[in-house]
């Protein structure tokens, strides 16, 4: 399965979004960077679904764009206005030639949720493989109301119970793809969350 970060080059702060290309061309967050539309084009006329990881500024700005220029099915866990298909922990989800489940992954945002198949992971923010904070496994940060520490590190524990021993591919909502030991990573970033010391200097 391709995979192509549309928003790799963007000038202003965004999350990552994830063209999965493949049966089920897939848009993983549409992120924030003007003109995505433009650069997904690059890459498919078509965009089957996008799938939100949660509803964060940086993840859903550009997401009014890419509906009215695909007319995809917006899958989501929290309730949108674009949302047409509502998602629950356990769901399937077909991202690309990938069959994923959906995993309730709060901490971060209440409305977190993570897509874990057979070979590859949608982690969202909740966590990723460098950030600036932390090289080689890192979280997302809590430190904002409504977040929690104590939410997150159970919602990394649920990823680490279901992820598969054949994921070697991790695209995190900030910071680079990862190809190799996915699980050693995501442990980790829980064993550095698990401190409860804050993430930055200024929390």
């Amino acid at each position: 399965m391709e995979v192509v970060n549309v928003t790799a080059e963007a000038d202003t702060f965004t999350c990552n979004a994830y063209l999965a290309l493949g049966e089920r061309t897939t848009l993983v967050d549409a992120g924030a960077m003007p003109g995505v539309v433009d650069r997904i084009r690059e890459e498919t006329d078509d965009v089957d679904a996008v799938v939100l990881t949660h509803q964060h500024g940086d993840h859903v700005s550009e997401l009014d764009a890419v509906v009215e220029a695909f007319d995809p099915e917006v899958v989501a866990y929290g309730d949108h206005p674009r949302r047409t298909r509502a998602v629950e922990d356990g769901d399937a989800v077909t991202v690309g030639d990938e069959r994923t489940e959906v995993v309730y992954t709060p901490g971060h945002a209440d409305d977190h949720v993570s897509l874990v198949g057979p070979e590859s992971i949608f982690s969202g923010d909740v966590v990723v493989h460098d950030d600036g904070a932390f090289d080689y496994g890192s979280f997302g940060r809590t430190d904002y109301a409504g977040q929690s520490r104590e939410e997150l590190i159970d919602s990394i524990e649920r990823i680490l119970d279901r992820l598969p021993d054949g994921v070697e591919h991790m695209y995190a909502g900030h910071g680079g793809v990862f190809h190799g030991d996915v699980r050693d990573v995501i442990e980790t970033a829980l064993s550095r969350a698990e401190q409860r010391e804050p993430k930055y200097p200024d929390e």
